[in-house]
Order: structure tokens, then sequence, then C-alpha cells
């Protein structure tokens, strides 16, 4: 495979940069999610697993509607992973004060365990990356991502983007 090209002008960018940028987004999230897929296969836990576990693990009661809005899956798929990570003890459900139909989702101390191991790699090696590319880069692919985003999913970043 070729060597990526540093320089690349935006405004003229050919059908192989788009190809080559595909394949970095492709190699990148490969190389990214591997040791955690590990991790979660000896749980006989899968991707759907870790987003939950992340999720809930950054937003510590969240509603089951409001996860439904970042994942984006159908309620038949979450009820399935999250059923299987209540029963297994990784997350608890609470029904909530203000409206007792609510159900607010917690990691418990297993839940947490496993997020911080899911997360801890991703965190060094997304850090190695930022240090090795610089504070231009970062701010430069923290804009591809957002472009790359429908618009509905850049609204989870709103707050950030002052």
């Amino acid at each position: 495979m070729a060597e990526p090209k540093t320089l690349v002008n935006p405004l003229f960018l050919r059908d192989e940069d788009l190809r080559q940028g595909i394949e970095l987004l492709f190699f990148a999230y490969r190389d990214f999610t591997a040791r955690g897929d590990a991790i979660l296969a000896k749980q006989h836990f899968g991707r759907a697993h870790h987003r939950v576990i992340y999720f809930v693990g950054r937003h510590p009661g969240i509603t089951v509607s409001d996860l439904l809005g970042i994942l984006s899956i159908t309620k038949q798929s979450l009820s399935r992973v999250l059923s299987q990570l209540v029963r297994e003890d990784y997350i608890q459900q609470k029904t909530g004060t203000a409206d007792r139909r609510q159900r607010l989702l917690y990691l418990t101390e297993k839940g947490r365990t496993l997020e911080q191991e899911l997360t801890s790699e991703q965190q060094m090696r997304l850090a190695a990356a930022y240090k090795d590319a610089g504070a231009v880069a970062v701010e430069g692919f923290r804009k591809v991502m957002l472009g790359a985003m429908d618009p509905g999913s850049r609204r989870h970043f709103q707050s950030s983007d002052s």
C-alpha cells in the first residue's frame, strides 16, 4: 500500500485521495477496536455491548430513550444487548424519580471495570497519535470527523464547539 500523502490540496481532491481517506478510516478503526474486540470476545460480547457500556459509563443515569438516540439502533437490538448486560451484572437499571416509566442506566462495579479496560487502551492509542500529530492536526482531524457526520450526530458535540 502506498504511503499516505501529507500535502493534499482540499480544493482538488481526486478520487485516489478520497479512496485513501476511506482506507485510512478503515484501517484506523480496525486497529483502534482490535484489543477491545478481543476483550469483549472473552465475555461473549460484541461491539454493540462495547458501545452500550461506553455510553452508559460516559453518561451515568442516561435514559434508555437517550441511549437509543445516541446509538441510532432499534429498541429490539438495544433490548437484546441491554438485557444481557443487566443479567450479567454490568449495568444496573433504576426507575426514574420524576417519571417512573423511565429506566435510568448505570454501570455496576463490574461494568466500570470492563469499561475502563476497554477505554484505557484506546485513550493511550489516541493520545499517542494526537501527540505525534500536533495541535493543528488534531483540530483538523476533529473538523474532518465532524464534517463526515450527519448533522444530527454533530449535535452531540455542539457544547464543545466553542
